[in-house]
């Protein structure tokens, strides 16, 4: 069953919601441009098999840390990467990857991206008109210099910046970072798009104005009804935003469902990391100190590990774990993991099997305690609310 197809069974009969733009089975590989002799050649394997739907009026959020692959999903989204393979489908329509020209820009007409730097996203040698001015004239929106002016002043007033007269003729290197991400935000909307690709939109900006921009994007989203990918490492504003959120580690997307159930009852290990470092006020007003286990860093993609790509770091790893992904195992309520605690796509946990093999044997206890290398807690799948420090 497609991604689209899980998300649409889930909606009410009243509402059928259908996807915007879905993707399917993505794969990005970076090849290395460096000369070998001997060997392959090799490349960066930077996302692995990633699939999402996007749906009018909702909000998803991919969450995970830097070199997950987040951003690398969002650009092939937004053609500016073409996948090493994997399907795209706009309004159930599969796109044509390989097309350029008119295709391309039509394409774009319709699915549009935020980047993360507003410092760099937009020219300081142009004005605020020149910026918003351009992708009216080049999808036919305005037709001369006063249509131009009236859906300027629009646009900026719709992004909250007023008096929008006091604007329009400003430089980039006169406002500040917020006013910057506002201007981009209105360059998107510029074109009228039915999709917004938002690549960590307040992750350069000062923490007092982060709140304004992701309100301004919740506002739009629900007044244009627009499909909106939110893209972040901070799985708590994720909660915040967005309906659906998907998390990715190395590339590949481990877990996933609607954004309260995922972060209340996480269920891969590494999700559980991610709310763990995250601040949480009533842990805070108990006094609880959150150790951490010290468990590396993200590998290199270049030369992924085998299996589950978190398998080196996690506290319950097993030797399944690295010798092959797990397929995705359903949980109810839209909720969905990649890991062999909770099964491999028939929801009977891997360990739980493991355990009968040896009770039937014999050698339960043995296997338990000796027959990994791993604690009997290692055995255990965690509980919803627990994080894999205080399993490991």
């Amino acid at each position: 069953m497609s991604v689209s197809e899980q998300l649409t069974v889930q909606q009410t009969p009243e509402k059928v919601l259908e996807p915007v733009l879905e993707a399917e089975h993505l794969r990005k590989d970076f090849p290395l441009r460096t000369v070998r002799l001997f060997g392959p050649p090799r490349a960066v394997h930077a996302v692995e098999d990633a699939s999402l739907a996007l749906y009018p009026g909702r909000a998803t959020a991919v969450v995970g840390e830097s070199g997950s692959g987040k951003t690398t999903v969002a650009r092939m989204l937004a053609r500016l990467y073409d996948p090493t393979s994997g399907v795209i489908r706009f309004h159930g329509q599969p796109v044509n990857l390989k097309a350029r020209g008119q295709a391309l820009r039509a394409y774009r007409r319709h699915v549009q991206l935020i980047f993360q730097d507003p410092f760099a996203s937009l020219n300081p040698i142009h004005s605020v008109r020149y910026h918003l001015s351009l992708p009216l004239r080049v999808h036919g929106h305005a037709h001369n210099r006063q249509e131009e002016t009236e859906q300027i002043l629009a646009l900026l007033r719709r992004v909250s910046l007023t008096p929008a007269e006091q604007f329009i003729e400003k430089y980039p290197y006169q406002l500040s970072g917020g006013q910057r991400q506002r201007i981009a935000i209105a360059r998107a909307l510029a074109v009228r798009p039915e999709v917004l690709l938002a690549d960590e939109p307040v992750s350069m900006l000062d923490v007092s104005i982060r709140l304004d921009i992701l309100n301004l994007l919740l506002r739009l989203k629900d007044e244009e009804q627009l499909a909106l990918l939110y893209i972040t490492h901070d799985i708590a504003s994720a909660r915040y935003f967005a309906e659906e959120t998907l998390v990715m580690y190395a590339g590949q997307m481990v877990e996933g469902g609607p954004s309260e159930e995922v972060t209340q009852r996480p269920k891969h290990p590494y999700t559980q990391l991610l709310l763990s470092a995250a601040p949480d006020p009533d842990r805070m007003m108990a006094g609880q100190k959150l150790q951490l286990p010290a468990r590396g860093e993200i590998p290199s993609l270049i030369n992924p590990p085998s299996g589950c790509r978190f398998h080196p770091r996690c506290p319950h790893a097993m030797e399944v774990c690295r010798q092959r992904f797990p397929r995705r195992t359903q949980l109810g309520n839209g909720h969905w993991v990649h890991c062999f605690l909770y099964g491999d796509g028939d929801g009977e946990p891997v360990v739980s099997a493991r355990l009968k093999t040896a009770s039937s044997t014999g050698a339960a206890e043995s296997t338990a305690t000796d027959g990994a290398g791993l604690g009997t807690s290692s055995l255990t799948p965690p509980s919803s609310g627990a994080s894999p420090s205080s399993q490991s």
